[in-house]
């Protein structure tokens, strides 16, 4: 019995082994199948572009960030430059010389261009990060579409359109997902990355692996009106406004029952006011063209009065409250 019991441990364990193994290959030959990132290219030089493309050459990556204009592009580099100092004070607070050396070699990895076109060619991954309008995104993908390698991965970085749209104006519908970063990105942990129906495999673990090395904690969606994020905040968002245009409560009141209730850090008109009243209107008009029954995406008349007004929070210097 004891010799039958060796004869089975020895077969289990030389089974498991050949099993281990053929995984191990199984898990190589996926790795050897994805893409490397190394080199980035980085579309729109607002505060998101910028982060971005921060975060990508703080980590290593040779990162070319591409706006219209070199005074955008100046102001970018400016913001970028700043925003690496306030991150060293921490990082490096006892070691101001390695600071100084993490910044140098961080911007030495970043460049500008006012040619989208001229730099995809040698890139991986673009990451598009400019303004959040279907027709111009489109566009824009399906020139460099025809430039960059066929390698090149496509992202988008929008908060509320769908990628499936944005990747059917390219050839590359499998090489296409959103990558959906928090401002201030430098600062925030997540990023949401965003597969379609045509999105390869290969795809979605290459943009996973691109966040974790740019030392985010990615969490995947499917592509679905305001991925997770938005798609729970913008409705709770837009219910507090519903509730204060009934009369149920005021402004300031919903606001602290939040903060005190829910231990939110801001209530939901504060962060109205904080992501701009246009931006929270455009999100919520498109997603009532897309379900016009839903309930939740309903549009708001006291919303769309203030946008009217060009209220459009601390941006302009009032939207639900008064800034000075």
């Amino acid at each position: 019995m004891a010799f039958a019991t060796r004869r089975f441990v020895r077969a289990a364990s030389s089974s498991s082994s050949s099993s281990a193994a053929a995984a191990a290959a199984a898990a190589a030959t996926a790795a050897a199948k994805k893409l490397l990132v190394k080199h980035v290219t980085v579309i729109g030089g607002g505060l998101m572009g910028a982060g971005i493309a921060q975060i990508a050459a703080a980590s290593g990556h040779t990162v070319v960030l591409v706006d219209q204009s070199d005074e955008i592009l100046k102001k970018s580099t400016k913001g970028i430059e700043e925003s690496l100092k306030r991150v060293t004070k921490k990082k490096f607070a006892d070691k101001p010389e390695a600071g100084a050396e993490f910044i140098e070699k961080t911007l030495k990895n970043l460049t500008t261009s006012t040619d989208a076109v001229a730099v995809v060619h040698s890139t991986d991954l673009v990451i598009e990060a400019i303004v959040e309008n279907q027709e111009i995104k489109n566009e824009l993908f399906k020139r460099l579409d025809k430039f960059a390698p066929e390698h090149t991965i496509f992202a988008s970085n929008t908060s509320s359109l769908q990628i499936t749209q944005l990747a059917n104006s390219t050839t590359r519908q499998d090489r296409f997902g959103g990558l959906h970063f928090f401002n201030p990105v430098p600062m925030m942990k997540l990023v949401e990355v965003i597969k379609t129906p045509m999105t390869s495999q290969k795809t979605f673990e290459s943009l996973m692996d691109f966040s974790k090395a740019v030392g985010k904690s990615p969490v995947s969606c499917k592509d679905t009106p305001g991925f997770i994020v938005n798609r729970l905040l913008v409705p709770y968002m837009m219910e507090a406004v519903r509730l204060f245009e009934r009369g149920d409560a005021s402004k300031e009141d919903i606001d602290v029952a939040m903060k005190l209730g829910a231990g939110y850090p801001m209530g939901p008109f504060e962060l109205l006011d904080y992501v701009g009243l246009d931006t929270s209107k455009y999100i919520i008009d498109g997603w009532h063209v897309l379900e016009p029954n839903n309930p939740l995406f309903a549009p708001s008349p006291l919303l769309d009065k203030l946008v009217a007004e060009k209220k459009l929070g601390k941006k302009t210097g009032e939207g639900f409250y008064k800034y000075k």
